[in-house]
């Protein structure tokens, strides 16, 4: 949830239409269920300007936070979220900066620069206002990270470089200590970057100080492959794994091959390497991509927003998600099962509340591939048409099959 998906929800539709959109997004009778949203601290490049949530004039500090202010998202990203949990009050929310404010840092901008060692405690403090400010509105954050993509200083948009060893530090020193003493729990994701620096959160995970505050890693698709996830588990398996980040957009292979690749190489890759939840960015875009700082201009949201009518195009990445959103439950289990064979591949849950089992398969191939499914004494086939994905649901207790979508 951008702050530019929140201005098309919040000033681009009319009450009966953004109603409408967030019930197919969060309701499920009708709806998809989406159970996970991501917020940004402050603006990411998908923001119409440039902001941090403690504005100062340049040259000057607030080293106190007198200034600090959740008002620009007041209109927009606030509602938006207040009107998704009245609609699923077991919403997750995951926040994280694209950057500090731009006086704590050593570019006095929002853009580049590294945090001042002298702001360490004050960035933590920074954030913790953040939580408390939206628990104000109550809005409760599930979990933090500290900075998206630490690894990465773009040049058009907010954010900047942090090393393993200083998140480590600020964690264990700082964030981690500050966390447990609060009433509402808010949970640390550490890294929020791609899948092809592993050596990453292992080198943060390795510190015990910092590894007893840090519930899990988040991950984004953008480089390597969701196998990283599994490496981190091994070496820490009790540690979570999300992927908090993955765009579709204008560009191959996920153009040309749309719903199909998404759903095996994204979502079904990411869950059968322990991921527990997997998030889309962005939630809604105009036809043109944006509003975005410069950012991504080729990014497709999961649905298009018609500025002037306020119409909506669910996208593909709608589809993709609702394979599985819509069938399998927040506190289901993956069950395992025979991975990918012949181009065939699946994924595998059990819902906790009644039992049912959840099967999503992808057929990558361009001819029908017939498939055989067996659990026990419960069998069936079914032939999967070119290209396409198929989700399955059936209670092992009344040994039922129905095609989920």
């Amino acid at each position: 949830m951008t702050d530019a998906s929140a201005e098309l929800i919040q000033h681009d539709m009319t009450p009966i239409q953004r109603s409408a959109l967030l019930r197919d997004l969060f309701g499920r009778s009708p709806g998809i269920g989406l159970s996970m949203l991501r917020l940004t601290i402050g603006a990411s490049d998908f923001s119409p300007q440039r902001y941090s949530l403690d504005m100062v004039p340049k040259g000057r500090v607030d080293p106190d936070l007198t200034h600090f202010s959740v008002n620009r998202t007041l209109h927009t990203v606030i509602p938006t979220i207040k009107e998704a949990i009245a609609i699923n009050p077991r919403l997750r929310l995951i926040a994280s900066p694209w950057s500090p404010p731009a006086w704590m840092k050593t570019s006095d901008s929002l853009i580049g620069g590294t945090l001042l060692p002298q702001y360490q405690k004050t960035f933590v403090d920074y954030l913790l206002k953040y939580l408390e400010a939206y628990q104000r509105h109550k809005i409760s954050i599930y979990a933090l990270t500290l900075q998206n993509e630490p690894g990465f200083s773009p040049s058009t948009y907010p954010g900047m470089k942090m090393s393993a060893s200083l998140r480590a530090h600020i964690i264990s020193q700082y964030l981690g200590p500050a966390l447990a003493k609060r009433k509402h729990k808010t949970l640390i994701l550490d890294w929020d970057h791609n899948w092809n620096h592993p050596e990453q959160p292992l080198q943060v995970l390795a510190d015990p100080n910092a590894s007893r505050y840090i519930a899990g890693v988040a991950w984004h698709c953008y480089e390597g492959n969701a196998k990283a996830q599994s490496l981190v588990h091994k070496a820490f398996p009790r540690k979570a794994a999300f992927l908090t980040e993955c765009s579709d957009g204008e560009w191959d292979p996920v153009n040309s091959s749309g719903l199909v690749w998404l759903t095996r190489n994204i979502l079904l890759d990411a869950t059968r390497n322990w991921a527990r939840g997997v998030l889309f960015w962005n939630l809604a875009l105009d036809a043109h991509h944006g509003p975005h700082l410069k950012g991504c201009d080729k990014c497709i949201g999961v649905v298009t927003i018609d500025r002037k009518t306020g119409d909506v195009t669910y996208n593909r990445d709608y589809y993709a998600l609702a394979h599985f959103s819509r069938f399998v439950r927040r506190d289901a289990v993956r069950v395992a099962s025979s991975g990918t064979v012949s181009g065939v591949s699946n994924v595998a849950f059990q819902n906790k509340d009644h039992g049912s089992v959840v099967l999503v398969v992808v057929n990558e191939k361009p001819k029908p591939r017939k498939i055989s499914v067996n659990q026990s004494s419960i069998s069936f086939q079914y032939t999967m048409p070119p290209r396409s994905v198929a989700t399955f649901v059936w209670s092992p207790r009344y040994s039922r099959v129905r095609p989920g979508g």
